[in-house]
């Protein structure tokens, strides 16, 4: 069981990523902007984060830049999980720090295989 912190803006994912998440025995955290999950990623150090791109505040690109560069916070995996599907979206987010990249809406056997990858056991 991990502790997953989810950035969306949007109630409606938040709600179907925790749906996913707590199936399978995963705590979870909520972000509602960028800004407020770089704040959370310090405070609360999660296992793993899921960001989305299209937020206020702070944008995930930004987001997953900020944490990733923090020493506080640059060891937690960050999966961007976006409607944004362009090859340079996904190639900029792994720049920005990114461990994965998956589109909404999330095909739940490949972000659970995903999120097992990325956090130790």
């Amino acid at each position: 069981m991990a502790r997953i912190l989810v950035a969306d803006d949007s109630t409606a994912h938040i709600n179907m990523v925790s749906e996913i998440l707590k199936k399978h025995q995963h705590d979870i955290i909520v972000a509602n902007d960028g800004l407020q999950a770089c704040q959370l990623a310090i405070s609360e150090q999660p296992d793993l984060i899921i960001m989305d791109v299209v937020m206020p505040n702070l944008n995930g690109f930004q987001a997953t830049r900020k944490i990733t560069h923090n020493p506080e916070t640059g060891n937690i995996p960050i999966i961007m999980l976006t409607a944004k599907e362009q090859e340079a979206d996904k190639v900029w987010a792994l720049r920005q720090g990114a461990r994965g990249y998956v589109a909404k809406p999330p095909d739940e056997k490949e972000l659970m295989e995903l999120i097992n990858s990325l956090i130790p056991s």
